[in-house]
């Protein structure tokens, strides 16, 4: 942020990217004098810290404590990746009983959108499994109204400008084509907002369905919308052996 030393953020982000609460929740704790930085409680929601060079306190109870937890979700479509949804709507952490830590969706998919989501009270994993560099491929299915021919796709292939963003697959497959419906596996090395939606309708075609089916090594194999399994520290190792820091 303007005017802040590098790796320094404020202490309300700081508590986000630990996984102890959303920036909201953590304004409150700030506010109400709960949230203490190396002993002193600090009620300034912008002072500056570096999260993993601090020590911080929530109501007495050490920060770094929280037991690192990391799931695989089969997200369901019709369903949101926010932790509060204003309108109301099932969001994917009503699917997990008993959460007890802050829990980030990695690479969110969106309301009509679903497969295979990860979701960890991790900053740091998050952090470098959403990192462009990190280029870790995501798999998608997808369904468009109208015939795609192989000629779009390979035009598609160069990439497309849309609002000022290059977006280009690593690649794109098609599988099946008709003039009312094409099916086509879209792999991505980065997640742009609402990506492969915007790709294809740069092509005057419609995403009907998109489902991801794959995260790195990680696939939904046999996994039901809704289900979800743990995720221990060796899986993610295995999912994510160019990525994953200790």
């Amino acid at each position: 942020m303007d005017g802040m030393k590098p790796g320094h953020v404020p202490l309300e982000r700081a508590l986000s990217k630990l996984g102890l609460a959303s920036r909201s929740q953590a304004r409150q704790l700030i506010a109400d004098g709960k949230v203490r930085v190396n002993g002193t409680i600090r009620l300034d929601t912008f002072f500056a810290v570096v999260p993993e060079k601090v020590r911080i306190d929530i109501e007495g109870m050490d920060a770094k404590k929280v037991t690192p937890r990391t799931l695989m979700l089969y997200k369901p479509r019709g369903c949101v990746t926010t932790a509060n949804d204003e309108k109301g709507r099932q969001t994917v952490f009503d699917l997990i009983p008993n959460l007890d830590s802050h829990m980030i969706a990695v690479g969110r998919l969106d309301w009509a959108t679903s497969g295979l989501l990860i979701l960890t009270n991790g900053t740091r994993l998050a952090a470098e499994l959403t990192d462009p560099k990190s280029r870790i491929p995501r798999t998608y299915l997808v369904s468009v109204r109208g015939l795609v021919t192989e000629a779009e796709v390979e035009a598609l292939s160069h990439g497309v400008q849309d609002e000022g963003d290059l977006l280009k697959a690593e690649s794109i497959i098609l599988r099946k084509a008709s003039g009312k419906e094409s099916h086509l596996v879209v792999t991505l090395m980065e997640g742009k907002n609402r990506e492969i939606r915007r790709i294809f309708a740069a092509i005057k075609h419609d995403v009907t369905k998109l489902k991801r089916v794959g995260f790195g090594a990680l696939d939904l194999g046999d996994m039901q919308p809704g289900e979800f399994r743990e995720m221990s520290k060796e899986d993610i190792k295995l999912a994510f052996t160019s990525t994953y820091a200790e």
